[in-house]
């Protein structure tokens, strides 16, 4: 009895309760869930400045650490052979002419490496005819070894496009990479005209010596950047943008899935300017990240939005379209009606 006293004392045991009262419990996995969210709040905790909020405070450190180590390492082969492995094909498709010259990309990608271009981002093609797997067309973006540790805004990156069976030549085009939004955009043929090399009597050297042309077209992206930031588009204008950016991706205004103002909306405080090179990035994203809506329903009444963009050739067709519409407006040229003109989807 004496150990059942003291056991008592140190274990309560609560009465049952009676009939109809509540009986409060405390939801142990959502404390423990706080417990953790304000551990980790303090782990990244800096010093905050005076007059700032906590959570204003925390807002900003967390945005700051989200954006400022993106493609901070290059892609490994084991990443680029389970993304792509048409990159490390062994020969060329079936039914290629004896004079289709085969030139693996995983050599390029090599060649690359060994002159301090890495890759940071890759992706293939989808495929409808199994007999195309494994040697579809695919899109390697490099960037500099040397820019892979700095936080600028907008780096220039080599964008590489190949296949091995017969649907594409080996392409080099020149990309800007943004930071804040991670916009991958391709410039147009009118600012950097794409470097092809049919697969006929193709040499390895060729492509990887190509590739010094983006290097020496940097000073130029820096230039073209730089006029687009300091053109201040006004409202007509960004509205024109919109549009024609919606008609090169639907064919017409009546086809999208949302209206121009809605394509012109910011994700972020950092995209809401007003000049070329913030707008452009706005469309870009909205248009290939897909996502955005507003008050447009299809026939069974369910709301419209607009897809990301998943064909290879389709981003890279895109991204040139919007390039070249940036260079329309930062040369003082004023876009038509979308009306009056014809843009193919």
């Amino acid at each position: 009895m004496v150990g059942a006293r003291v056991l008592s004392r140190r274990f309560p045991v609560s009465p049952w309760p009676a009939v109809g009262q509540k009986v409060e419990r405390e939801n142990f996995s959502s404390r423990n869930a706080k417990c953790r969210l304000a551990a980790g709040r303090r782990k990244h905790e800096t010093k905050r400045p005076p007059g700032q909020t906590r959570r204003r405070h925390w807002k900003e450190t967390m945005r700051m650490q989200d954006t400022s180590n993106f493609k901070a390492t290059a892609l490994s082969e084991d990443t680029l052979r389970s993304q792509a492995p048409s990159i490390y094909a062994s020969g060329p498709m079936q039914g290629v002419s004896d004079r289709y010259t085969f030139v693996p990309t995983a050599r390029i990608v090599s060649g690359l490496r060994e002159h301090d271009w890495v890759p940071v981002e890759v992706e293939e093609q989808r495929i409808r005819n199994e007999g195309r797997r494994g040697f579809q067309k695919h899109m390697i973006r490099f960037r500099r070894s040397e820019q892979m540790a700095t936080l600028d805004e907008w780096n220039v990156e080599l964008v590489l496009l190949n296949s091995h069976d017969r649907g594409c030549a080996y392409q080099l085009h020149a990309g800007v990479f943004r930071r804040i939004c991670s916009n991958g955009l391709v410039l147009s043929e009118g600012s950097f005209e794409a470097i092809r090399f049919r697969h006929t009597g193709l040499v390895e050297e060729e492509v990887i010596q190509a590739s010094f042309r983006v290097t020496d077209f940097v000073p130029r992206v820096g230039e073209l950047v730089g006029r687009f930031r300091s053109r201040a588009l006004e409202v007509r204008e960004s509205l024109g943008l919109a549009q024609h950016a919606l008609a090169m991706r639907y064919g017409t205004l009546a086809a999208a899935p949302i209206d121009a103002d809605t394509l012109l909306k910011a994700r972020r405080t950092e995209d809401e300017g007003t000049d070329l090179w913030t707008t452009v990035n706005r469309v870009q994203e909205n248009l290939i990240r897909g996502g955005v809506s507003d008050s447009h329903r299809d026939r069974r009444g369910r709301l419209r939005s607009v897809r990301a963009l998943r064909g290879i050739d389709s981003k890279v067709g895109l991204n040139k379209g919007l390039w070249s519409l940036a260079e329309r407006i930062s040369s003082g040229e004023t876009l038509p009606p979308v009306s009056e003109v014809a843009l193919s989807a």
